[in-house]
């Protein structure tokens, strides 16, 4: 049984889930050096924030093939180290979006009016009424930097304020945010007209320092800045500076550079609200997460799809409805092709045809190339970690959609080269794979787990027959067979389905039979 570790606190439902399946650890706050010494043990790591999943710490887990984190953000581990060990990196997106919102909205309504500074001189015996007069937000102009999930619920709320709202993000088309009845612009421009600035940007090598001094000084002088994404995202000590000159007349922060941050210049200003990263902190929050995350480790060791993954292509429910069925056949027909090749080959070509290629088909390459390389690798190799394997090799890969299927509604090829290659579809109500081309020659045979026999022979009389025997005398089980013949008549294609291995002597002897001029063996399961 595969067994996971909980480093971190999550909702009791996750937990109770994971243990109906899985041996499972709970270990809440183990120090970063007995985690390094235990993590070789475990198939599963569940982390929320505090917990960092290091290159070190990856390099010892020997069974791990799935971390799972309650939250959105997976800063905290390191999902370049994971992907090339074939480990599946899953978040929860989406569990904390209205407490993160709701937390933005409140800090922006604290720094307006001041509400923590006249709580905490009100409880002191001081009633400063004058002192601690603020700003209404009706009216007035909020830039956010960042327009995702978070982004939008926030801008959402702060339009019902009465807010006139205005947005940066390049990932965000203006016709989108039209539709949300919110403006865009460059980044400078949004900046320049803000009364409020709030961030809801992912971190990345563009984004680290977002907002610096130069940035800072851009904007209007008293404006006000909120932070409930990412520490880094802003450069501290300028806006230290910017509070301090007045060109900034308050700031609101949730999230700091290093966490937890108890000791710094900012934490001393009058003019600065501040939170523990209490962003995703609700109840209802955490216990979605928990659930959420647990579901996605659960899916993972079960070898199932993993819709949360950050490290494999994302698809939408719309495009997995479509798609769902075709990543088995994918990877059958990536292990059925990379056998009969051999080998030897410097380029994977896969084509998705059809109706399929209206769909991002981005997670049906990496099923053909988990299975092309599976096949191949003595490494473990999987949807995570298959193109890095292919680009490590040095082996190109050519992805090509076309609209035309030919005899059928969809069909999936796949080509290793000029050495081999295979077409196949899925059909029925359960929509199984199938099997309908190898090397050019028409065949029809369900692509089930099985040991595939690929043989190419001369279309002479008997050769069926001839085999048939070989097999019947060796105790070997044909279940299922496909016979395909050229347009000439002179060479024919033959595809057993068998339910055993046939030993090395009986292949032997079956390429000593006349007129066979190759035979390949192919174990083909669809697991990756």
């Amino acid at each position: 049984m595969a067994s996971v570790l909980v480093t971190e606190e999550i909702a009791g439902a996750g937990v109770d889930l994971l243990r109906h399946r899985f041996d499972v650890d709970v270990e809440l706050g183990l120090p970063a050096d007995e985690l390094a010494r235990r993590i070789a043990g475990y198939d599963g790591l569940i982390v929320r924030s505090a917990t960092r999943v290091t290159a070190d710490l990856i390099g010892r887990a020997e069974r791990l093939r799935v971390i799972g984190r309650a939250g959105t953000g997976v800063d905290n581990v390191d999902v370049a180290a994971a992907t090339r060990r074939g480990i599946i990196v899953a978040n929860a997106p989406g569990s904390n979006m209205v407490a993160a919102a709701e937390h933005a909205v409140g800090l922006l309504l604290a720094l307006a009016r001041n509400i923590p500074q006249a709580h905490a001189a009100l409880v002191q015996g001081r009633w400063e009424r004058s002192r601690f007069a603020g700003v209404e937000l009706a009216d007035k102009t909020l830039a956010v930097i960042g327009f995702g999930r978070i982004g939008q619920l926030v801008a959402a709320r702060a339009r019902a304020l009465g807010m006139r709202v205005v947005v940066y993000d390049p990932f965000v088309s203006a016709e989108r945010c039209r539709e949300l009845q919110v403006t865009s612009g460059s980044l400078e421009n949004v900046l320049l007209q803000a009364d409020f600035v709030t961030l809801h940007a992912p971190l990345t090598d563009d984004t680290r320092s977002l907002i610096n001094a130069e940035r800072l000084h851009l904007m209007k002088r008293g404006v006000r800045i909120v932070n409930a994404a990412r520490g880094d995202l802003v450069d501290l000590d300028a806006l230290v500076d910017a509070l301090e000159s007045g060109q900034v007349a308050g700031a609101a922060l949730d999230v700091f550079p290093e966490e937890p941050y108890t000791t710094g210049r900012i934490l001393e200003l009058p003019n600065v609200v501040v939170t523990p990263h209490l962003g995703a902190s609700t109840h209802e929050a955490q216990d979605r997460a928990g659930v959420i995350v647990a579901e996605q480790v659960a899916a993972a060791l079960a070898g199932e799809f993993v819709s949360n993954a950050v490290n494999i292509p994302h698809v939408g429910a719309e495009d997995m409805e479509v798609l769902g069925p075709y990543i088995p056949l994918a990877t059958r027909l990536g292990q059925l092709v990379a056998g009969l090749s051999g080998g030897g080959f410097d380029r994977v070509d896969i084509t998705c045809a059809g109706a399929l290629a209206e769909h991002d088909t981005r997670l049906v390459t990496q099923a053909v190339l988990a299975g092309v390389f599976g096949a191949l690798s003595d490494e473990p190799v999987n949807l995570v970690n298959a193109r890095a394997v292919a680009e490590s090799r040095g082996i190109e890969v050519g992805e090509e959609r076309t609209r035309t299927p030919g005899d059928y509604t969809n069909l999936v090829g796949v080509a290793c080269g000029r050495e081999a290659s295979a077409a196949g579809t899925t059909i029925g109500r359960e929509q199984r794979p199938w099997l309908v081309e190898v090397d050019g020659y028409r065949v029809e045979i369900e692509l089930a787990p099985a040991h595939l026999l690929v043989m190419m022979n001369d279309d002479t009389p008997g050769m069926i027959g001839q085999v048939g025997m070989l097999f019947g005398a060796e105790g070997v089980n044909i279940s299922n067979m496909s016979v395909s013949r050229s347009g000439g008549g002179r060479r024919a294609v033959m595809v057993l389905a068998v339910d055993t291995d046939p030993s090395p002597e009986a292949l032997e002897r079956l390429q000593e039979l006349g007129g066979i001029h190759r035979v390949r063996l192919v174990t083909v399961n669809g697991r990756t």
